[in-house]
């Protein structure tokens, strides 16, 4: 008789669950067992435009800095066509685009504050038109 008592239990325990499982909505039970990590929309809008304001940012920092008079000169010296340069910038990454921009912006302020002679802006600038060529000749 124990078990019989047993059996009724177990099996009406079992219908309760399944009842409860099947009577609660599963979306209500993934909204309150999940976890809100679902980015929102406006914090999606304001990343992409972030990201896109500091490419531009890179963009005119890298061909400000090739279109300069001292860049021209050096790449004509080198043989380099500075309007092939110039467009080659916007085909880089953004990584590779923040590298050069900061290296640009850099080489710029050592050239104002007299730290670079023009000798060295030129190899910069050779250097940097040369590693433009690479990278979108290599894609």
């Amino acid at each position: 008789m124990k078990f019989d008592f047993f059996k009724q239990a177990v099996r009406g325990v079992t219908a309760c669950v399944l009842a409860t499982v099947f009577a609660v909505p599963t979306n209500l039970v993934a909204q309150t067992v999940a976890p809100s990590h679902v980015v929102s929309p406006v914090d999606l809008q304001k990343a992409a435009v972030a990201v896109t304001q500091t490419r531009e940012h890179n963009l005119q920092t890298v061909q400000s800095f090739l279109s300069s008079d001292r860049a021209v000169k050096a790449l004509k010296t080198a043989h380099m066509d500075p309007q092939q340069v110039t467009n080659a910038v916007s085909n880089l990454n953004d990584a590779e685009l923040a590298k050069l921009a900061a290296r640009a912006d850099k080489a710029q302020t050592d050239f104002a504050a007299g730290d670079l002679s023009d000798r060295d802006l030129i190899w910069i600038i050779v250097g940097i038109a040369a590693l433009i060529l690479i990278i979108v000749a290599v894609r």
